[in-house]
């Protein structure tokens, strides 16, 4: 496993690196919905993603945002999002990541997020734990939702499907000590591994804004299910993580909601 960890980790700097060295750049905006958007950014970090990834490993399958599936008979594939935060990006916002997964006959096993404006690296193998820049780290220990820092964001449809999250923040805002926007998934689920989120919760994600996030709150100590409290997978379409302290108690607002 430590050659597929240091594999991982050396590509997320390195296209975390590529990220950082165009942040300023005017980027070349295409839209792939009404507000949903692909940079030249997004596009020469996956490039250099899937190109190593099938150089080093060429049996493997991979899940990427905006190259979508290379089909490989293998059990093992690459669940990548090449830029997490788009939308920060263009805007010259410095919130967003690159989150590489290791997938092994269905069951992720590696998790790693790279925030290359703070310079901060999330790694989980399953069963060894979370870390941050090599350094352990654990949800938080807080059991009062009233007293909970909560993330959330919003899906591309908003502005047109009654299913946008909209409710479940009017509820949970009025719960909680505060919830937060950032505008990035992958970091999203990070942070809450790392005890500075006490709980997250998104409508419409896909795998690989979720895949290595997951494995992160999991081998931190925290609880993933969907919004109702069904285990989590790749093909659920919402997602709840916690400290598992406050689990029911969000459970229960986004129910009443």
């Amino acid at each position: 496993m430590s050659d597929y960890r240091e594999f991982a980790v050396a590509m997320a700097r390195e296209a975390g690196t590529l990220l950082k060295n165009k942040f300023n750049d005017i980027h070349t905006i295409e839209y792939k919905g009404e507000i949903d958007i692909v940079t030249e950014a997004d596009k020469a970090s996956e490039a250099l993603l899937i190109g190593n990834i099938q150089k080093r490993f060429p049996s493997h399958a991979i899940l990427s945002e905006e190259a979508g599936r290379v089909e490989n008979p293998s059990p093992y594939r690459w669940i990548i999002d090449p830029l997490d935060g788009t939308t920060n990006y263009s805007h010259r916002y410095p919130v967003y990541c690159v989150s590489i997964a290791l997938e092994l006959d269905g069951q992720i096993i590696l998790g790693v997020i790279y925030n290359p404006m703070l310079d901060e690296l999330f790694v989980a193998e399953i069963g060894k734990g979370a870390f941050l820049n090599d350094q352990k780290i654990s949800v938080s220990k807080t059991t009062d939702l009233s007293k909970c820092l909560l993330a959330t964001g919003f899906p591309y449809d908003v502005r047109h499907n009654k299913n946008n999250n909209l409710n479940y923040f009017a509820a949970m805002i009025l719960k909680a000590q505060a919830v937060r926007r950032p505008g990035s998934a992958a970091l999203d689920l990070a942070d809450v591994a790392a005890g500075r989120f006490d709980g997250f919760w998104e409508l419409k994600l896909n795998p690989w804004d979720t895949a290595a996030g997951w494995l992160l709150v999991t081998e931190a100590g925290g609880t993933v299910t969907n919004l109702f409290g069904a285990p989590y997978s790749l093909d659920t379409p919402h997602i709840l993580a916690s400290n598992g302290l406050i689990h029911r108690d969000m459970l229960s607002t986004l129910e009443k909601a």
